[in-house]
């Protein structure tokens, strides 16, 4: 079968980092003595590797002594985490993206400036309720039934998105709130480019194949949208997370399949996919 590959796909920078950081404290404090609070990312196969190498990921604070290391996985925590973690003079090391972290103090600083802050996320994610936690109180909406429900009337509302966000999805938001009548509307822009270059390359592919397979973790949320945006474009598409979730009947009747893949995603995985089905 023919494969074609999106040009832009896989391990962005903030992931990148964050494994390296921890690769690095468990080299540094040995197995067993760093604790993620949580999958630093979410991959399952990193993750495994992780845990093989010696990286605790229970993610439970109450549980650690002072003789090991807490790791801010890439989503980033809370300012009471935060604050915990100091209060009881714990060493640490923290892996949380630049981009989450610029939108927790964006965040901070818009409830400073006097602004109602609006967040466009999933309230589940780990990012989103890291983020809200940095004003004391924060509106998450991510669907027409929650700008009915859940936003509120504020003369001045501070708008940020969850970094993996497609920016179609945040527009369309901003532009139903802005038919409301609020005074004023600040609009600061935390979405991710590494996550929006990898969402425009899957859509330019879908142009080009017969079927489309996005690869990374079911949980992730970056990989869940980009999967969402091949198949609005028309395209069949297969979210899975590696090639032992194939199935033959994906591929009956198709010539060229697109391959991409979220930001959590290793190459290694990418390429162990590409190399079975070019066999098919």
């Amino acid at each position: 079968m023919e494969v074609r590959l999106a040009s832009e796909r896989g391990f962005c920078f903030g992931v990148e980092d964050a494994i390296e950081l921890a690769e690095d404290a468990v080299s540094k404090h040995g197995a067993g003595r760093v604790v993620a609070l949580g999958p630093v990312i979410h991959n399952k196969q990193v993750v495994g590797k992780l845990e093989e190498a010696g990286l605790n990921q229970s993610g439970d604070l109450k549980t650690i002594d002072s003789s090991q290391v807490v790791l801010i996985r890439s989503h980033g925590a809370t300012p009471q985490t935060m604050k915990q973690i100091s209060d009881r003079g714990l060493n640490v090391v923290d892996a949380t993206c630049v981009l989450v972290k610029r939108a927790q103090n964006v965040v901070r600083q818009l409830h400073d400036d006097g602004y109602h802050v609006v967040m466009i996320g999933d309230p589940n994610h780990p990012e989103v309720k890291g983020v809200i936690a940095y004003a004391p109180v924060v509106t998450v909406v991510d669907s027409d039934t929650d700008l009915e429900e859940a936003l509120p009337y504020r003369e001045r509302i501070g708008i940020v998105a969850q970094t993996t966000h497609s920016p179609e999805h945040v527009a369309d938001m901003i532009a139903k709130i802005l038919r409301r009548p609020f005074r004023e509307v600040k609009v600061v822009n935390t979405l991710c480019l590494e996550v929006t270059r990898r969402q425009e390359a899957a859509i330019a592919l879908t142009k080009e194949v017969d079927v489309m397979f996005v690869l990374g973790g079911l949980h992730s949320a970056n990989t869940r949208e980009m999967a969402q945006l091949c198949r609005d474009e028309g395209t069949e598409t297969y979210h899975i997370e590696t090639w032992e979730q194939f199935d033959g009947s994906m591929v009956v009747g198709k010539k060229i399949a697109g391959v991409t893949a979220g930001a959590s995603t290793p190459e290694w995985v990418i390429e162990g996919f590409i190399h079975n089905l070019e066999a098919v």
